[in-house]
């Protein structure tokens, strides 16, 4: 029989590796010495928690192939969680629940669950919701606490060694929810293969080794580190309010527990850096950050070095259908860019390809026409991280992929979906040396009666003018013969609204790309998405610009 592809299997091998090494870290409080107390457990330790979640998981009557909807806190309970239900060979079915009411229970009802795996208020809101949640059969309650453990209440759990379904490359491994941004949330289909894949190149390309720390202001994240061999710190962070995180107490953390890696949006690094350079500290433990949700401002990458005085600033750009496509570091940026954003090189795995825009679906790559360097279209990847479907979504499923006419190197790899090109629906293009551009979101670019205006080079023009908190450029009227119009949120420091719009059209005036904007609206907080805190939804603001005066 070949060597299974579940990605649970990694976690042994680490425990195995490095027994005593901890594992997660999970804060519970405040010592007397007002240090962060956590609890720790080990690689041995969780591995043997994975086991005694597996237990129960078979005891309340969950087997192989059952989808299963995961409510659980982020931290010991997800990861503990999700690596039993890989163990098993049962599927989890992970929804942000910060996308709202409605697209929750839609995606939901979509994903069709067989076990609700949730703490008490998940479990009571499938009640009061029947419809969407018809297709449980089987309740598992989780405590609510960060910190509960299933193993303390069993004696010699270490002995209990649970057996491991042999998972190919190509079964389905987790369903895993976009966050909805440009359109409704789709629940995307990972095989185990492309876990692994994942593992593979998050390490590859930013030279992360068993043994370093970790923390993940994405709790999904924190799923990549047991197979990486890397300790999680569990953050003080609400993951449905990202916003409202107290940048003390990750700087506390990142100090405390000499963190070297960590992931979060431009949002949560601006309030951080913010904290540290008004406080005069530095995070020198710091390897690397990882940014990613959205264009990664020039404010930011200006300021990292002052922060990171021995770590680098990096943009990882990818999406739920396929992480990482590319990646740029601070040292590869130069400030003041109002040409789009720059993404940086594909990754040596992947294949990436810039073609014409299209609205329908491009059932194979011949359909499509490549543009050469310079020529803004619709970013494409194939790869072995490519994600070949959504779930119970066929026709978005062949909107986003396209069948590659091609025979490719890449298609013997796997687990990769090498013969299937993902459409990521975002504008750019490749410049003279390579480097890939990011201009935004094609479902929200501007079509004019004179032409198309793309968010990111019009929006660079004036983020970061002062008085600008926060900036957007929407369309109004009909595409094809919309009106340009940006919408500001303006800082609080503003008192005379004429004043900034007046000046935000003259500088409308001095760049090509942004002469037509002429209408500024001011609005009072730009709405964003929950995950990341740091995605516009710009097509709510072009239905609410549509009504004002």
């Amino acid at each position: 029989m070949s060597e299974s592809a579940n990605i649970a299997r990694h976690l042994p091998l680490m425990a195995a590796r490095q027994p005593d090494t901890p594992a997660i870290k999970i804060p519970r409080g405040r010592a007397t010495d007002g240090r962060i107390d956590y609890l720790v457990l080990s690689f041995l330790e969780l591995d043997a928690e994975v086991d005694a979640w597996v237990g129960h998981l078979q005891a309340k009557g969950v087997t192989q192939g059952d989808r299963v909807l995961v409510m659980v806190r982020q931290g010991l309970p997800l990861i503990a969680a999700a690596f039993a239900l890989f163990k098993l060979g049962a599927v989890p079915v992970i929804i942000d629940p910060g996308m709202g009411r409605k697209n929750f229970l839609a995606c939901v009802a979509r994903s069709k669950p067989r076990v609700l795996l949730g703490i008490p208020i998940a479990q009571f809101m499938s009640h009061i919701f029947r419809t969407a949640f018809a297709t449980v059969e089987v309740r598992v309650w989780v405590s609510g606490s960060p910190v509960h453990r299933l193993g303390s209440a069993q004696s010699k759990i270490e002995n209990q060694k649970s057996k491991m379904v042999n998972s190919t490359a190509a079964d389905l491994a987790a369903v895993l929810f976009t966050s909805g941004s440009t359109g409704a949330p789709k629940g995307v289909c990972y095989e185990h293969g492309m876990f692994d894949a994942q593992v593979q190149l998050v390490s590859d390309t930013y030279g992360i080794k068993p043994g370093e720390v970790d923390l993940p202001m994405l709790p999904i994240f924190a799923l990549f580190n047991p197979a990486l061999g890397m300790t999680t710190i569990v953050p003080e962070i609400d993951p449905s309010r990202p916003a409202t995180v107290d940048p003390l107490k990750i700087v506390q953390a990142i100090k405390q527990e000499c963190v070297t890696t960590s992931f979060g949006s431009p949002t949560l690094w601006r309030k951080i850096f913010d904290h540290c350079l008004a406080h005069n500290i530095t995070l020198p433990s710091l390897q690397r950050v990882l940014c990613a949700g959205a264009a990664v401002p020039a404010s930011l990458w200006a300021d990292a070095p002052r922060v990171l005085v021995n770590g680098t600033l990096h943009s990882p750009y990818g999406a739920t259908e396929v992480l990482p496509v590319a990646t740029v570091s601070g040292n590869e940026i130069f400030t003041g860019a109002t040409n789009g954003s720059l993404l940086g090189r594909p990754l040596r795995a992947n294949q990436v390809k810039v073609i014409a825009l299209h609205d329908g679906p491009l059932a194979t790559l011949t359909n499509a026409r490549e543009l050469p360097s310079g020529e803004i279209g619709e970013i494409i990847v194939m790869g072995p991280t490519v994600t070949k479907a959504y779930d119970a979504l066929p026709d978005a499923t062949a909107l986003a992929k396209i069948s590659d006419s091609q025979p490719s190197a890449l298609s013997s790899q796997p687990g990769g979906s090498a013969a299937v090109w993902h459409r990521m629906g975002d504008a750019g293009y490749f410049d003279d040396d390579g480097l890939l551009w990011f201009c935004g979101r094609i479902a929200e670019r501007v079509v004019t009666a004179t032409g198309i205006m793309h968010t990111e080079p019009c929006e660079q023009v004036f983020r970061g003018y002062p008085g600008v908190e926060r900036c957007a450029l929407v369309g109004i009227g009909e595409r094809g013969n919309q009106e340009p119009a940006l919408v500001v949120q303006k800082a609080k420091t503003v008192t005379d609204d004429l004043r900034l719009a007046e000046e935000l059209r003259a500088l409308a005036l001095r760049h090509p790309h942004t002469v037509r904007i002429n209408r500024i609206l001011f609005h009072p907080s730009l709405p964003v998405d929950v995950r990341h805190n740091a995605k516009i939804h710009r097509l709510t603001l072009a239905r609410w610009a549509a009504g004002q005066p």
